[in-house]
């Protein structure tokens, strides 16, 4: 793995996820009571030992940029190890970035300077495990051009596409039409580096129509080269076989996201102790339950609670706290996320809702148990998830 370059492009900026989007990118997004949804392609590389990392992005970058810096300072670049954060080198209207493709165009260079042999490219907006280094032995055994990781399993797949494959595991067809194929591309590709440079020079305007630079690579190349599918999820690498992979493509899958966590059995295994998910932990005190100003217990039911959390006397049930948070006397938070420094008044009732950091949220306050008043006052998904964004209260 210290001859392999890791390309992870943290463009996105979903319209679909705003307001949670509106000062952070998908891949910056807060997940799991601590995690940035980037921490697990990070990690995935951190446990793979891949330690050279590109990260490209354009717009609304200071979350992330500010995370790898405080989380991800790990790194020693005096035995050739990094993780660089590459901006567009020009100023670039956000209309003229609607691809990867896009955004490396301008920093060919930092491949063609490269010495590694291969090259892998990521996509920090997905929320999944996977060992890579068994992903890149599995190309080498294989003896292809290229190799994409696919899955058969997965839970929203709106932007990517879908695979066909024949019985010698080579890709033979990439479409946007789910019908008529039962594998989906993760958007993770590995090839030889010289290969990549070659296909990034010859067929810009091709790759500059696809939003993933794997899918574009790939779908440029049918024909031409042998492509290999990796199948996610199954017996090779150190990974638990949890199966997990998601994009997040609406309010309503980030907030299922968050919510698989706290099933009995959670659907992604963030507790394997050989794969821990590294991220940034701010300094805080341990979280807390006492009782309120009348005697009244905080109750803590079937939740994630992040540091620095104080329940007075109030009830958390099947909810995500971040950190900092405080929940006061006879307040009800249910089926909920609440993001870091969140004060939840005494006797508010909080239903199915995602409260965005900041928020100070009035005495006997009710939210997500009145949509119609509520779509008067934030944005409601189609699921009916309430969603207040950062500071209103």
């Amino acid at each position: 793995m210290k001859h392999c370059l890791a390309l992870l492009f943290a463009r996105d900026q979903n319209p679909a996820l705003s307001p949670l989007t509106d000062d952070r990118i998908t891949a910056a997004m807060p997940y799991a009571g601590k995690y940035r949804v980037v921490d697990f392609a990070l990690s995935n590389c951190l446990h793979s030992g891949i330690r050279n990392i590109l990260v490209f992005t354009h717009q609304k970058y200071y979350s992330l940029q500010k995370h790898l810096r405080d989380g991800w300072s790990i790194f020693n670049p005096e035995l050739g190890e990094y993780i660089t954060v590459v901006p567009p080198q020009l100023v670039v209207s956000p209309e003229l970035v609607k691809s990867d493709y896009d955004l490396i165009q301008q920093q060919l260079y930092l491949l063609e300077r490269n010495s590694a042999q291969y090259v892998i490219i990521l996509n920090g907006s997905h929320i999944y495990r996977m060992d890579y280094a068994a992903m890149l032995q599995a190309h080498m055994d294989s003896g292809a051009d290229m190799t994409l990781a696919c899955t058969d399993s997965y839970l929203t797949a709106q932007n990517n596409y879908f695979v066909s494959i024949d019985s010698r595991d080579q890709i033979t067809g990439l479409s946007t039409n789910a019908s008529r194929h039962k594998f989906v591309s993760m958007g993770i590709l590995i090839c030889n580096r010289f290969l990549l440079i070659e296909k990034l020079k010859q067929l810009t305007e091709s790759l500059s129509k696809f939003p993933s630079l794997a899918d574009a690579v790939v779908s440029t190349s049918l024909g031409t080269a042998s492509i290999h599918a990796y199948p996610f999820g199954g017996a090779a690498g150190r990974v638990t076989q949890d199966h997990y992979w998601t994009t997040l493509d609406s309010l309503d899958t980030y907030y299922q996201a968050n919510m698989d966590l706290l099933n009995s059995q959670p659907s992604i295994d963030i507790y394997q102790p050989n794969w821990q998910i590294r991220t940034y932990q701010p300094q805080t005190p341990p979280a807390r339950t006492i009782p309120g100003e009348y005697g009244t217990e905080g109750i803590f039911i079937n939740s994630i609670c992040a540091g620095g959390t104080v329940i007075e006397g109030g009830s958390v049930q099947h909810s995500i706290l971040y950190p900092n948070v405080y929940v006061g006397d006879d307040a009800f938070v249910e089926q909920s996320i609440v993001f870091e420094q969140v004060k939840i008044g005494s006797g508010a009732r909080i239903k199915g809702c995602i409260i965005e950091k900041g928020n100070n949220i009035p005495r006997d306050e009710e939210i997500g148990h009145d949509l119609k008043r509520d779509r008067e006052r934030f944005q409601v998904s189609e699921k009916g998830l309430v969603v207040v964004p950062s500071e209103y209260y």
